[in-house]
């Protein structure tokens, strides 16, 4: 019975613990919130006191809010301060009983168990060892060890038996105490907390919330209007803006502007991220002055990206990509590759570039200017072939134009062409001749006479720039220099012996374009050396044009606008086959045109130079084997006579030596007969054995 009712009260003990322990970590998170709050609480309060000190990008001086939440500010002070008392409260007087339960009553259970656990089982080994003893052979003192054992071990277990029973019993008071004094020491605090704030929330206060929420309210009213109106306005520009949303807009309906000297708007930029590859990023991008600058998303302000003051513009292929065009600096040193969105976009910021290259936008009325030039443009020029009629205009047949156009020119360019008379500009420029607005690939199409001067029209070039097998013939040229340049045009022409010849050139093609919007232009490396010069593509290294340095009888800049330059090519053939004509090539550089055109120079007089040295040095070779030969012959002059003399030497030397050997033998028969004579006939026989 008694081991059966500790089970029931160890059962009892085991269900207090638990749920002693589910109280204390809801009565602790109580506790944990409360230290939040206050904590909380004050940071708003401080918060709220630094408002003043706040500078807001849109908002002004405002001291109305500022001292409204500097009272709402004091408020939550005080309100922080009654939670931080109401934190200590709960500490006191809720939390310390239920820990006390916990950490001390409920251990002391477990403990006094555990102890109460090993002394029953000493005593059921002590017991099992006295039940051993014999009957038969009685050891006094091991009788007396075993019962001194029992006796301990009985005794301990009682005694401990009593003071686990005595904590069981009290457990059950101790239950209650410890639910009901955390509970009260939490309503209590609870009670104290609500105590302070009725004292804060006087009736001042209660007025001053009413008149801020009537403020609230009316702010609330003005809000609701004012976004009922933007509503209204969005749904206005929605219905006006629908045809703008197009990204290519019919240009009939949405014509571009063309005497513009301002212009804004997102580009695509080519950025480029090795030798061949490039990525592009889209960028908004505006006119400032004599300035293009742009702006990335998300920055202040915007950056400068060069001066287009007396800069270049043109339209180019880029990546099979549509509307992309080319800004060059004035020096040659920066350019950019941009790619706007529509047609519309392409020719505005084209022109809009131009425009601003004049240096039109410092004056009063810029646009009325820009549109007065553009007038006059189209005014001066006589309408020339299109860049798509580039093909047709190498036929013999071509358009006439009135003989007026010309006489009635104004000078566009700026140079000294516009002084000449209708009788000198016809005497430079044939009547009739067709403009050729880009370069034609010597692999399908050639200029009059270009393929029997450049002497490469039986050779292949492969895509690295050689020919096949054979050695490039500018290898051993002394002189080598690449400028960037671009194709404007060329055009056949009656003299090659005035540099007006090339500034009434210039003047023909730049008009032309301008009246045909003919944008694009065909970028090349010219290749000058002491041979000829080329025009290389630059992506592939194939040599487009040949010009032969020989050939190139004239080659002039412009007056004014130094990135201009031209030349004249004389050929065999053309029109007319029986006859020599001279073209007239018109490029723009990115450097100033003085400098090729004294490149040319220069390599002329090498040229020229290199004549003179090889003319003089097949003389001085001449001369040189004349003498080896004249040596040669008198070399072997003086060898036959070596010769002559050595034998004259050999043949009286034999002579010598035969005379001295005839007087020996002498000499010798004549005293072998004497000893003859003396020896006998035994002796003769015996000297003739010898």
């Amino acid at each position: 019975q008694t081991r059966s009712l500790l089970g029931v009260f160890e059962e009892d003990a085991a269900a207090i613990s638990n749920y002693i322990n589910q109280l204390f970590q809801a009565m602790h998170r109580i506790y944990d919130a409360q230290n939040e709050l206050s904590a909380a609480t004050h940071l708003t309060s401080k918060l709220l006191k630094e408002y003043e000190k706040q500078r807001f990008p849109l908002g002004g001086d405002d001291e109305v809010m500022t001292s409204t939440l500097q009272q709402f500010a004091k408020v939550i002070d005080e309100l922080s301060s009654c939670h931080a008392v109401l934190s200590t409260q709960l500490a006191d007087a809720m939390m310390f009983p239920i820990t006390q339960f916990k950490e001390r009553d409920l251990k002391e259970i477990l403990t006094l168990k555990e102890v109460f656990q090993i002394a029953s089982n000493d005593h059921d080994a002590a017991i099992t060892r006295y039940s051993r003893l014999s009957k038969r052979r009685e050891n006094e003192k091991i009788k007396a060890e075993v019962t001194e054992d029992v006796y301990t071990s009985r005794k301990k277990q009682h005694q401990t038996m009593m003071h686990y029973f005595c904590a069981l019993n009290t457990l059950q008071y101790k239950k209650k105490i410890s639910l009901l004094e955390p509970l009260l020491g939490y309503m209590q605090a609870q009670i104290s907390f609500f105590k302070m704030g009725s004292e804060n929330l006087t009736e001042q206060l209660e007025e001053f919330l009413t008149n801020i929420g009537t403020s609230v309210q009316n702010v609330r009213r003005e809000m609701d209007c004012e976004v009922e109106n933007m509503q209204q306005t969005i749904e206005d520009l929605e219905v006006a803006s629908d045809p703008l949303y197009l990204p290519d807009p019919d240009p009939m309906k949405f014509p571009a502007h063309r005497n513009l000297t301002r212009k804004a708007g997102y580009l695509n930029a080519r950025n480029k991220t090795g030798l061949v590859s490039s990525s592009w990023e889209r960028q908004f991008y505006f006119t400032q002055g004599g300035n293009l600058m742009s702006q990335a998303r998300g920055d202040v302000a915007g950056g400068l990206v060069m001066d287009i003051d007396n800069c270049s513009v043109m339209a180019v292929d880029c990546e099979d990509r549509r509307y992309c065009f080319q800004i060059t600096s004035f020096d040659g040193k920066k350019s950019s590759i941009l790619q706007a969105e529509s047609k519309k976009d392409y020719e505005e910021w084209i022109c809009t570039i131009n425009n601003i290259s004049k240096q039109i936008y410092l004056s009063e009325n810029p646009e009325e200017i820009a549109a007065r030039v553009n007038q006059s443009a189209l005014e001066a020029v006589t309408p020339s072939p299109s860049f798509q009629q580039r093909h047709e205009s190498m036929r013999p047949t071509v358009q006439s134009r009135p003989p007026a156009a010309r006489t009635s020119s104004t000078g566009s360019l700026g140079s000294d062409s516009a002084a000449l008379s209708a009788l000198s500009l016809d005497s430079l420029v044939a009547p009739d001749t067709p403009i050729q607005f880009d370069i034609i690939s010597p692999v399908s199409e050639d200029l009059p006479g270009q393929a029997k001067s450049s002497g490469q029209s039986g050779r292949r070039t492969n895509p690295f720039g050689e020919s096949g097998g054979s050695k490039p013939e500018t290898e051993d040229s002394i002189l080598h220099q690449l400028f960037i340049v671009r194709f404007l045009g060329s055009m056949e022409v009656k003299s090659d012996e005035s540099p007006d010849v090339v500034y009434e050139t210039m003047r023909q093609i730049l008009a032309a374009r301008a009246i045909h919007n003919v944008f694009r232009m065909t970028e090349s490396h010219l290749l000058v050396t002491c041979d000829c010069l080329k025009l290389i593509d630059p992506q592939t290294q194939v040599t487009r044009l040949r010009f032969p340095l020989p050939n190139v009888v004239l080659y002039a800049t412009h007056q004014e606008n130094k990135r201009l330059f031209g030349f004249v090519l004389r050929t065999s053939g053309g029109r007319v086959e029986s006859r020599q004509t001279s073209i007239c090539y018109i490029f723009e550089s990115n450097n100033e045109g003085e400098k090729i055109c004294d490149s040319v120079g220069l390599a002329k007089q090498i040229a020229f130079h290199a004549e003179l040295d090889r003319k003089a040095s097949e003389k001085q070779k001449e001369i040189d084997r004349v003498k080896e030969k004249q040596q040669k012959e008198l070399n072997k002059q003086k060898q036959i006579e070596k010769d002559l003399e050595e034998q004259s030497r050999l043949i009286a030397a034999s002579s010598r030596s035969n005379q001295s050997s005839a007087e020996g033998q002498f000499v010798v028969l004549s005293s072998s007969q004497s000893e003859d004579s003396d020896l006998g006939e035994d002796g003769k026989k015996k000297r003739e054995s010898e």
